[in-house]
This record gives C-alpha cells, sequence and structure tokens, in this order.
C-alpha cells in the first residue's frame, strides 16, 4: 500500500535553481544608482581640479611671458633690459635726436646703409661669405660710418681688408692715446679685454692701446667717404657696463653721429657654418637655450601654487577600529614561529625567564628593578617553595638550552615554578 506522495522532493529539485540564482545576486557587485552618481560625482570633482590646475599654470605661464616680452630679447639687443642687452645705449641716442632701426639680414642692412646713416654690425664673424661681401659692398658705397664689433681673422679679410688681429689685449680699462676727438672727450673706457689690430693702411687713427697695438681702429673707407670704426670689445655699449668710466660717452660718439643708426642683428640665416662650429669645447650652461632660467622659475612658482593650493592642515590623532581583532594567543604561536623558523632559542629563553622573572618579582614582594637581579630574586623565590629543594639560579638565570626539547622543558619548568610560588 502506496501512501501519499511526497512533495518534498519536488521542493527539494526544483529549490536549487532560485536559492543559485538568489545567491549569484548576492554575490554580484552592487551596482545601485546611489553608488553611480557618488563615484560619477567624485570623477567629475577630479577633473574639476585638473582643469583648475591647468588653468592656474597657463594663467601663470603667460603672464611672465607677457611682462618679460618687452624687455627680454638677446645679447646686444637694443631692445633688451638685461645687463648683456643694449637698451640703455639705444634710450641715450633716442634722447640725442638718433633713431635706431633694428635689422636681422645682411641685405636689410645694406639696404639702409647711406650718409645719413651708421652701420653698427654686432657680431661680424657670425656672417657668412655672400653676407660679408654685402656689407662690404655697403661700408665702400654707403658714405656714412659702419661700427664693427670684435671682428677677428676669421671677417676682417672680407669686411677690413689690410687689417690683422694682434692676439687679445692685456689692459681692460687703456687710455685713448690718441686725438681722436671722442677717445680723448671720454678718456679711459672698457675696450680692452678684446682683440688688439694693426695696419698699415694711409689715415689710420689708432686709439686705445694695449701692448703697443690698438683696441680701436677708425679707417677711412670708400670714394663716397664716410669711416668704418673697428672696436676691439663690445663691453661699452651693455647695460651693465654703460655708466664705467667714459663709456657711455664714447658710445654715444660712435654711434651718434649720424641721425640714423641701423643696429645689425645678424640671424641664423646669416650665420657662417666655419664660424659657428669653431671646434670649441662649451659648458653646459652655454649649450641650455636662453631663457631657461624664466622657465624654470615658472615651474617653480607653478609647484608652490599647486603645494599651496592642495595643502591640508593636520588635525588631531583619530583611532581607527582595526579591521580584524587578533587574539593574543594567535599573536604568541606567530612569534614563536619565528623564533623556531629563525633558530633563535637564545632568545626565547631570554623573553621567557625575563617575563617569568618580572611576574615572580610581583608575586614575591621584589621590586621591579631588582626583578632580574639573582642576589634578590632567588632568595625571595626560594622561600616560597616547599618540597625538595631546587636550583632556582639555573632555572631563572641558567645557560641557553641546546635543543628543542630542552627549550620546551625550560618553559614547562619556569610554568611549574610560577605556579608554586602563586599558590603558596
Amino acid at each position: 500500500m502506496t501512501g501519499p506522495t511526497n512533495p518534498a522532493p519536488r521542493a527539494a529539485i526544483s529549490a536549487p535553481p532560485a536559492l543559485d540564482a538568489r545567491e549569484s545576486a548576492d554575490n554580484a557587485p552592487a551596482n545601485t544608482p546611489g553608488t553611480d552618481s557618488g563615484s560619477r560625482t567624485r570623477r567629475l570633482r577630479r577633473i574639476r581640479r585638473a582643469l583648475a590646475i591647468t588653468a592656474v599654470l597657463a594663467v601663470g605661464v603667460i603672464a611672465t611671458a607677457v611682462l618679460s616680452s618687452g624687455t627680454r630679447h638677446g645679447y646686444l639687443d637694443p631692445r633688451s633690459a638685461d645687463p648683456a642687452g643694449s637698451r640703455a645705449v639705444a634710450e641715450l641716442l633716442k634722447e640725442r635726436g638718433v633713431t635706431t632701426r633694428v635689422v636681422t639680414t645682411a641685405r636689410e642692412a645694406a639696404d639702409a646703409a647711406g650718409p645719413r646713416t651708421t652701420l653698427l654690425v654686432t657680431d661680424p664673424d657670425r656672417l657668412g661669405p655672400t653676407q660679408r661681401d654685402v656689407i662690404r659692398s655697403a661700408i665702400d658705397l654707403s658714405g656714412g660710418r659702419t661700427v664693427l664689433l670684435a671682428p677677428s681673422s676669421h671677417s676682417l679679410p672680407d669686411l677690413s681688408p689690410g687689417v690683422h688681429t694682434e692676439g687679445d689685449a692685456d689692459t681692460d680699462r687703456p687710455d685713448p692715446g690718441c686725438t681722436l676727438p671722442a677717445a680723448t672727450s671720454a678718456g679711459r673706457a672698457d675696450t680692452g679685454g678684446g682683440h688688439r689690430y694693426t695696419t698699415a693702411l694711409p689715415g689710420a687713427v689708432r686709439c686705445y692701446p694695449s701692448g703697443g697695438h690698438p683696441t680701436l681702429l677708425v679707417l677711412p673707407t670708400g670714394p663716397a667717404g664716410g669711416d668704418t670704426v673697428l672696436l676691439g670689445s663690445d663691453t661699452i655699449l651693455l647695460n651693465e657696463s654703460l655708466a664705467d668710466e667714459g663709456n657711455a660717452s664714447l658710445a654715444l660718439q660712435l654711434l651718434g653721429s649720424r641721425p640714423d643708426l641701423v643696429w645689425y642683428l645678424p640671424s641664423l640665416a646669416d650665420s657662417d657654418p666655419a664660424a659657428t662650429d669653431s671646434g670649441e669645447d662649451k659648458s653646459l650652461l652655454e649649450l641650455v637655450p636662453a631663457g631657461w632660467s624664466w622657465a624654470l622659475l615658472q615651474l617653480f612658482v607653478a609647484a608652490a601654487l599647486a603645494a599651496l593650493w592642495r595643502a591640508r592642515r593636520l588635525g588631531p590623532l583619530v583611532t581607527e577600529k582595526l579591521p580584524v581583532a587578533i587574539r593574543a594567543s594567535e599573536a604568541t604561536e606567530g612569534r614563536a614561529r619565528l623564533y623556531r623558523k629563525a633558530d633563535a632559542r637564545d632568545r626565547a629563553a631570554t623573553v621567557l625567564r625575563a617575563a617569568t622573572r618580572e611576574r615572580l618579582a610581583a608575586l614575591v614582594g621584589v621590586p621591579h628593578i631588582q626583578a632580574h637581579d639573582p642576589v634578590a630574586l632567588v632568595p625571595a623565590v626560594s622561600a616560597r617553595l616547599q618540597g625538595e629543594p631546587r636550583d632556582v639560579t639555573a632555572l631563572l638565570f641558567g645557560p641557553i638550552p641546546s635543543d628543542d626539547a630542552a627549550l620546551v622543558a625550560l618553559a614547562d619548568h619556569l610554568d611549574v615554578l610560577e605556579r608554586e610560588v602563586r599558590t603558596s
């Protein structure tokens, strides 16, 4: 006879899929609307911070560039207020009615040269052969004045034939030593420290001699009149030295003899590869492009602003619950395993004996500072023991166990000793 059918098996058969579905849903990562909105908010906040940092850096760079764009140009540049610029002499010439025009190519310089013009070539040695020929034609045909700053034997044959260099000057500020009005009225000037010249051309005026050779040479040039001035050093035109000695007077008279001044700064297109690749070793700072110091300053300011923006005031320490509570027995077992792995029976025995001595000292009334003194501790402990006498000194202050079994036996004996003292 069969009884009523038990529906439990069917329920048991159909239940696992539902349970699996629920367990899968429970184990799946939470993806609630609140979580999505929170992560989206944090992402937007990080994006806004990044944009704010970028904006601050951009504003700082633009502001620095704008503030320095009108004063920083280059070496011997009449627009530059840097110590190595020449803006000071250009401003003084302007006050005296001399118009200064800056050009960067030899063709522009030659086209601007004329009888009422002073042509200043700031770096003759940088010119290529074609550019030197163009400047030489301008010297011969312009009828004005041409000033060549520190030309050497590289450019002298083309720009001023018949003139040769005689090494470097050994006097930084020589006396005029000539009858040239500009030199006699200026007095001593910083024409030394550069090249010295020698020539046999007629009509040459030799000034500021150093070792018997002039550092300033004035030559008549061309059938149209005019003259050429060879200056062995460019120091008298720099902002940082214009106020020294008679530099300002000499510079103004050499460059201000005509109403127009063409200031020729040779560009890279006018450079001569043979002159630029001279084989001279340059220091690391000379190889770094101009303006690196300003870029470094901008980075420093940006870093300082970012540090101030991201700075946070440190508050008091806040206690935090550990995520897992570790039982003392587990910590003891872990340390014991470390001692065993390192074969440190000496350290383990020392720790066991020291802890036992401290507890025994508290039980027998020995001060804590004398807990490790056998003279004070051993008699007090022995007085609390009953039964057969034992070597308490060897137990509490004895040698290091020879093996692990001896270490275990030592731990057992220490437990028995402490229990006996505690119960006595």
